[in-house]
């Protein structure tokens, strides 16, 4: 009788946590503006050693539906060693809305030092960042000119990982997936902790006032999410922008090291989190690991093969139901699989962030 009541309790806790979760993302989608507005922006990319990626990038940026007038971009080289710095001049070679500065006096390290020096240098007050490496889609500014116009101080939107055909792509493109569907959902249960550096943007006097990166030195990374901890510190609105035309795309890291020094980088910023932030992620993911993990129970009891079903059934809805909607396409057997590797990586991260320093390339 002990073991039905703990398979039920567990069945229960992750029924009641999914549906919280689900709802949280029900409400972000009903958020999504109108394109409405042309506000003045700055877009700024820190680049370190970006030569092969940064044409794709200024083609994309070329191709965007907005007014030229309307936006500048700015380039800040941060002491690259190969041919960026040279790449971008010669790119951007009569474009007057183009930008390239070199980070040689950095006030803090690491990115968040480039981007310092981005948004000092730009002449508006709205403030859009994204990286080297990614290529925006042609809505991408008009979306976040109405979320910023709506009153939102911060908003950060979708930003898809390419899946490949390597089992590191895909397992990093549904990771993706998987994460952005929590972190928009956190949005819309108030408990914002994270968002894509390839896809955010704020006012510059609402950066300013949660201190700028200044209060986000705990770790060289964070540039994002350290940046989100401050606004929700501050009592800042936050948004999200969950548009096809305005996805921000980037490829998948190639090899499992350049994987696992990815997500370590990521998960070590998760160590700064507020308190609440942290016991929102703790609870999903212990209540999911322990519903995965209860297949080896069914030795004991054939009951503990409910929770483990329940888990694998909303994990497969969840996925075909909103993947295209965030930028995705698997397979119905990659999500059998996928889904399940997800769940063991995040152990596996978790414990591989507990030591070493993240580097900024």
């Amino acid at each position: 009788m002990e073991i039905l009541y703990i398979a039920y309790i567990l069945l229960f806790s992750f029924l009641f946590l999914a549906v919280y979760v689900y709802n949280g993302f029900k409400l972000e989608l009903k958020k999504q503006p109108l394109y409405k507005s042309n506000l003045k922006l700055s877009i700024i990319v820190a680049a370190k050693n970006e030569e092969n990626n940064i044409t794709a990038l200024l083609d994309s940026l070329g191709n965007l539906n907005y007014p030229k007038e309307n936006y500048e971009v700015i380039f800040v080289d941060d002491s690259s060693t190969d041919k960026t710095y040279s790449t971008i001049q010669s790119l951007i070679s009569g474009k007057d809305n183009y930008k390239l500065i070199r980070a040689d006096q950095k006030k803090l390290e690491g990115k968040k030092g480039a981007l310092t020096i981005g948004i000092e240098n730009a002449k508006y007050n709205f403030i859009v960042i994204t990286d080297a490496d990614c290529k925006p889609e042609v809505n991408w500014l008009k979306s976040i000119a109405s979320k910023l116009d709506a009153g939102y101080d911060f908003v950060f939107g979708v930003a898809p990982i390419e899946s490949g055909k390597k089992l590191i792509e895909k397992l990093s493109a549904f990771e993706n997936f998987r994460n952005t569907f929590l972190t928009i959902s956190a949005v819309g249960l108030n408990v914002p902790y994270s968002a894509s550096a390839r896809s955010f943007a704020f006012r510059k006097s609402s950066f300013e006032r949660a201190g700028g990166y200044s209060n986000t030195t705990e770790t060289i990374s964070g540039d994002d999410d350290l940046l989100i901890r401050e606004a929700v510190k501050n009592k800042m609105l936050i948004g999200t922008l969950i548009d096809p035309e305005a996805f921000v795309y980037s490829e998948a890291p190639k090899t499992f090291d350049e994987y696992l020094k990815q997500k370590k980088r990521h998960l070590q910023t998760s160590h700064h989190y507020l308190l609440k932030q942290k016991m929102f992620l703790g609870f999903w993911h212990l209540i999911n690991l322990i519903s995965l993990f209860t297949v080896f129970l069914t030795l004991i009891s054939p009951i503990f093969m409910l929770p483990f079903a329940v888990k694998l059934i909303y994990d497969f809805f969840i996925t075909t139901k909103f993947q295209q909607e965030l930028g995705h396409s698997f397979k119905l057997y990659e999500i059998i699989y996928l889904q399940i590797l997800f769940e063991i990586f995040i152990v596996i991260n978790f414990f591989n962030s507990l030591s070493g320093k993240p580097e900024w390339k």
